[in-house]
């Protein structure tokens, strides 16, 4: 059984869809089409780079995710470093060593660009803070003067993952026509954390795909904290951005995924970790990875795919 599927981002609990992916496999089902936000998005790449989920595990075990956080030294200042940081980069972290892993992974592979893979095998979800909209990659890069085609696919990924004030936005700058009349400030645009629009974008394969293609199943990898609806605590404003936008990645398809079904959804439990916790340690790494298989494996148990419409 093929399914087209859809992975929630999440931060480091992104760990746990991993887990998930090793129930669908152990179930017999395959991976068509994928799509994802944030750390959804770096599963959805690796899985159409042709990943398998042990692959995946080992990936974890061996990635010290704390080294993902890079800045100049002079910006570990205490109290003063950060801050500064924020007011000129726009981010506490570069999101740089981010990306390098990501296109190491990739190339490994042989993935670089968008065209290294089938037609509509991926989608990435992004957001444009500067126009104000929800950016599908790699389809929506022609809107910018931009070949979809030639893009990166580490990029486009890092694009997805840059969660507002904790890695540095990506900036892209306009091209061809899209740029004509612009002046030159006009001509950039800032590109965040597909979280702020779509953190779970089950819709984005019934949109897509509608009337062309024999329907598959679309199943979506979800991620729910034990502590989903508890208050936040604001102890200044780093905090309080924190809470910002992890409120934002849990409220924002909600109501979508009410009407279209929750049948089709793995809801997996991230046992009270945060988004930004790349601390980790082997043994929360671990119980995300399990967290992940044990709801797959319940939900794939169950499953009928004649019932995802």
């Amino acid at each position: 059984m093929q399914i087209n599927a859809v992975f929630e981002g999440g931060g480091v609990k992104g760990i746990s869809l991993a887990g998930a992916v090793k129930a669908a496999e152990l179930a017999g089902v395959g991976f068509n089409r994928m799509a994802g936000t944030s750390s959804g998005s770096i599963v959805a790449a690796v899985l159409a780079a042709g990943y398998k989920a042990d692959e995946m595990k080992r990936i974890i075990e061996e990635t010290p995710f704390q080294r993902l956080l890079v800045r100049a030294p002079i910006f570990n200042t205490r109290f003063v470093g950060p801050p500064l940081r924020v007011l000129l980069k726009k981010g506490l972290y570069s999101g740089e060593a981010l990306e390098h892993w990501i296109r190491k992974l990739l190339l490994a592979k042989g993935i670089f660009t968008f065209s290294d893979l089938p037609d509509g095998k991926l989608y990435i979800v992004a957001s444009d803070i500067t126009n104000g909209k929800l950016l599908v990659l790699p389809d929506d890069l022609k809107n910018y003067g931009i070949n979809p085609s030639t893009f990166p696919v580490a990029k486009a990924v890092r694009m997805s993952c840059s969660i507002p004030y904790f890695f540095d936005p990506v900036i892209l700058r306009l091209m061809g026509e899209q740029a004509r009349g612009k002046s030159f400030q006009e001509q950039f645009v800032y590109i965040v954390d597909g979280g702020l629009l779509s953190n779970f974008p089950l819709w984005l394969f019934d949109r897509k795909l509608k009337g062309k293609e024999k329907a598959l199943p679309v199943v979506g990898f979800q991620m729910v904290g034990k502590n989903s609806g508890e208050s936040h605590r604001i102890n200044g404003p780093f905090s309080m951005l924190t809470a910002m936008f992890e409120t934002m990645l849990s409220a924002h398809d909600e109501r979508y995924i009410e009407k279209e079904n929750r049948n089709r959804t793995i809801k997996i439990p991230t046992l009270g970790i945060s988004t930004t916790h790349f601390n980790l340690s082997d043994t929360e790494s671990m119980e995300l990875y399990q967290s992940g298989l044990i709801a797959g494996k319940r939900f794939f148990q169950d499953w009928r795919p004649d019932k995802h419409e």
